[in-house]
């Protein structure tokens, strides 16, 4: 039988093809674990499950490799990351839920589902690496299957992926801090395939109507973090989202005759341009620690403080171990002066640029 996930009409065309979406290992577990719970109150099997993700797609997914007795049932729904280059594809997530005598919906983690082990990311040092929406996602489905059938106990959730240990090898988990396993992620729940060149020239089209009305001063920002802070703080909206693309953004300002632009970027983006880095897409750079504590120890900081920064989870706890020591604000004018170093280098002179960068716990950092 073949399931039409309801995602046939969602794609991107490039170069004359369609790029599929996906969904997202957090949508997995969520409809695993819905599928699961129908299942072990109905006491009958299902073949498919639909599931609301956050994105506002109701997805119908294939329910695989169930396992049903009178204690709990177990199920699996398989990765799909659409045409968007994905480790997880293919991997089945599995939940079992089964009941349990205290109220509410308890989700923990099993087999190849990694564990946090450093502060700064979105669960807290021990818990389980299921991200916060995967989690009300799974919670929000429970509670209206329970809510239907009169049930007022609780249920425990466990998560696994076969063979997650060894495929989080290859990601950034074991860098980030997670260990044992994969990460369960997603916030609306749907994978968007990334073409590149698309997106270059979605920039190119863009700054090209801006030089078409007179546009020569631009403020550009990397991607939403970046828009709401100059919302917030600026009360001006981006000219243009650059995304990770920002050499390429600076080589297409030139051919357009921009005279300045300020970005206003996150640390945890732009403290990579510091390091000359201009596609600052995970894939292909990370460095951000090292980049860091370099530009700490330019600025007088201790060796103790530079190795704490190399083991900091995040550019987010880098910033407050600089607060700390009472080394951010020299920090962070060594940060900007080779972010606008590189800048210049790669405009070749060009463009006169500036840069605000900010931290969610600390705001404005210069």
């Amino acid at each position: 039988m073949t399931f039409k996930r309801n995602l046939e009409e969602n794609y991107i065309i490039h170069e004359g093809k369609k790029l599929s979406f996906g969904y997202t290992t957090g949508s997995c577990a969520a409809a695993a674990s819905k599928a699961a719970a129908i299942m072990m109150f109905s006491g009958s099997t299902i073949d498919e499950v639909g599931l609301d993700t956050p994105g506002g797609v109701l997805l119908h997914l294939e329910v695989l490799d169930i396992q049903m007795d009178r204690a709990k049932t177990s199920c699996a729904i398989r990765k799909d990351g659409g045409d968007d280059p994905d480790a997880t594809t293919g991997m089945l997530v599995y939940s079992t839920v089964e009941r349990c005598r205290e109220p509410g919906i308890h989700i923990q983690g099993g087999p190849g589902v990694g564990r946090v082990t450093k502060p700064g990311l979105d669960q807290n040092v021990g818990e389980y690496a299921i991200n916060h929406v995967p989690r009300e996602m799974i919670t929000k489905s429970l509670e209206e299957i329970c809510a239907s059938c009169g049930y007022t106990e609780g249920l425990t959730v466990t998560i696994s992926i076969p063979g997650g240990e060894i495929t989080a090898e290859h990601t950034f988990n074991p860098r980030l801090g997670i260990e044992g396993g994969l990460s369960i992620l997603g916030t609306s729940g749907i994978v968007v395939p990334m073409s590149e060149e698309a997106l270059i020239k979605t920039i190119e089209t863009e700054m090209s109507m801006l030089a078409s009305a007179g546009k020569k001063d631009l403020l550009i920002s990397p991607g939403n973090y970046g828009k709401h802070f100059a919302m917030h703080e600026l009360h001006r909206e981006p000219d243009l989202i650059c995304s990770n693309f920002v050499g390429k953004t600076i080589d297409i300002a030139v051919n357009m005759g921009v005279r300045n632009i300020l970005f206003v970027a996150h640390i945890g983006k732009f403290i990579k341009v510091a390091g000359g880095i201009m596609n600052t897409h995970s894939r292909e750079s990370d460095c951000r620690l090292e980049v860091l504590s370099a530009c700490a120890l330019t600025a007088g900081t201790d060796i103790q403080t530079a190795l704490a920064l190399l083991d900091a989870a995040t550019t987010e706890d880098g910033v407050e171990i600089l607060k700390q020591s009472g080394c951010l604000e020299d920090a962070m004018a060594i940060v900007k002066d080779r972010i606008l170093y590189y800048l210049d280098h790669r405009a070749n002179g060009a463009i006169q640029f500036d840069v605000i960068l900010f931290s969610n716990r600390e705001g404005r950092l210069i």
